[in-house]
């Protein structure tokens, strides 16, 4: 019972996030929108920080499972696809973007798991790619890097406005990331 009423908080307070950003996220708020006492957030979470964190923590998990293909029979998605996932969930949720993959104060080992849990995941799409003789030897920690901090700044740009959707003049996300790839696969068949 706990952990689903500790599941409910952490899909109010991303709920808000959704609809009005950090500063809609309050734990009584969360309270409210989780219909429980306003006060009952402070049962699981010992203030706001430790909230967010639980937000951006079962962020990554998910992302994880959608980079490991869960739930989708076959093979599992290779490097292009998770980037895909990764700048589409981006673009749908621009809030818990900004807010997993923003400045963290203080020790928050739960978020440092998920955040080691959905690298790995990544790394090991990268590591099958270059088996497969479509990324890149080298090291694939790197690789990864480089594929996500280009989807990671297109997102970001994209969010913020900067990107737009590809219309004449304008360069969207996944065009980016897309020609990124194609780079790297050049690479990979003319090392």
């Amino acid at each position: 019972m706990a952990e689903s009423r500790r599941d409910s908080l952490v899909d109010a307070a991303a709920g808000l996030l959704d609809q009005g950003g950090l500063a809609a996220v309050t734990l009584r708020a969360v309270g409210d929108a989780a219909g429980v006492s306003r006060n009952a957030p402070y049962r699981h979470f010992t203030d706001k920080s430790d909230l967010l964190a639980a937000v951006a923590s079962r962020e990554l998990d998910q992302l994880a499972a959608a980079f490991r293909g869960d739930g989708r029979p076959g093979a599992k998605p290779d490097a292009r696809e998770v980037m895909d996932a990764y700048v589409q969930w981006a673009l749908r949720y621009p809030g818990r973007f900004r807010l997993t993959f923003g400045a963290w104060e203080g020790d928050q080992p739960e978020l440092g798991a998920a955040t080691y849990r959905a690298r790995e995941v990544f790394v090991d799409a990268v590591r099958r790619g270059q088996a497969e003789g479509s990324m890149p030897k080298g090291n694939p920690a790197r690789i990864a890097a480089l594929l996500l901090s280009t989807a990671h700044g297109a997102a970001d740009l994209t969010v913020s406005g900067h990107l737009g959707p590809p219309v004449e003049g304008r360069i969207g996300a996944d065009e980016l990331v897309d020609d990124l790839f194609a780079h790297l696969r050049a690479a990979a068949r003319h090392p």
